[in-house]
């Protein structure tokens, strides 16, 4: 019992770590677009979303007034194991983390059908959003690993899983997600946005590697592709909130799965707003 106190407290720690601070490389990327911004609109929004993630991080308060919904991804050493206690012990240490936060009262109750229309209402008990679906992964070191995200509602809205067919040119298919990006980069409103992709052989998997390329992506580290779509987003002039600058994209992360031998590929595209990913890990 006290084991599953102590990982049901440091997950309830690591879900307030990610609702209310930024990363280092975050805020390093921030300082350096500040730096290199000219527009003096866009570097003015820069700096004062920056202000504002300080005094979140100091005073222990959300990021965004929409919290967000908490998606899981757990890694997995060899020689570890995961059982329904342990699992519990996840949940209820979210269940904790979103009263504490507080996090944004947004479960809505009833049956199938309710749901759907909201005709159930809310649940007032920020406690009772439940998280998305677990995604695990199994890792070489022996470590178990759990790492929290909290996801906003703008960039599900401007996000994207479809298939894109490659014609065995890798230009194809960066052509078709920078396009995705910049049509949905100025209606975001909430940018400087970072575009989060996953490619892989069904819409789950590709899902499952956009959401893993938040887990791992470092703004300070950025691969050839990953430089190239956020540079050819930059070029948009959408700027931060959309008042023009040079600033659309802060990075861009990006992780490949497995493909299969197939004309198409199955891309995942979710462009971050500018609080995120807001994202913490713990060992458990």
């Amino acid at each position: 019992m006290k084991q599953n106190g102590l990982i049901c407290n440091k997950v309830k720690n690591t879900l307030i770590q990610a609702a209310t601070c930024f990363r280092k490389d975050q805020k390093e990327a921030y300082n350096n677009a500040i730096n290199k911004e000219t527009n003096p609109r866009a570097k003015w929004v820069m700096e004062n979303l920056l202000e504002n993630a300080i005094a979140a991080e100091l005073n222990k308060r959300p990021l965004c007034d929409d919290t967000g919904i908490p998606h899981l991804f757990l890694e997995i050493g060899k020689n570890k194991q995961v059982d329904g206690e342990l699992l519990e012990s996840i949940y209820k240490g979210v269940a904790e983390g979103l009263r504490e936060l507080p996090g944004r009262p947004m479960a809505i109750k009833g049956d199938t059908v309710q749901r759907l229309d909201q005709s159930g209402g809310l649940d007032t008990d920020p406690g009772a959003l439940m998280p998305a679906p677990i995604v695990i992964k199994p890792i070489v070191e022996e470590e178990l690993r759990l790492h929290i995200l909290m996801q906003g509602g703008g960039p599900e809205i401007r996000g994207k899983t479809y298939r894109v067919f490659h014609q065995h040119k890798l230009s194809v298919i960066i052509d078709e997600i920078v396009s995705w990006a910049l049509q949905e980069a100025g209606k975001l409103g909430c940018t400087p946005c970072v575009p989060a992709i996953g490619i892989g052989r069904s819409h789950f998997e590709a899902a499952s590697l956009m959401i893993e390329a938040m887990v791992h992506g470092d703004f300070s580290k950025q691969s050839e592709l990953e430089r190239e779509i956020t540079l050819r987003v930059n070029e948009s002039n959408v700027g931060p909130l959309g008042l023009g600058g040079q600033t659309t994209a802060l990075a861009t992360f990006l992780r490949v799965g497995p493909q299969r031998a197939s004309g198409v590929r199955i891309v995942c595209l979710r462009l971050c707003c500018c609080m995120e990913p807001r994202v913490a890990s713990v060992s458990l």
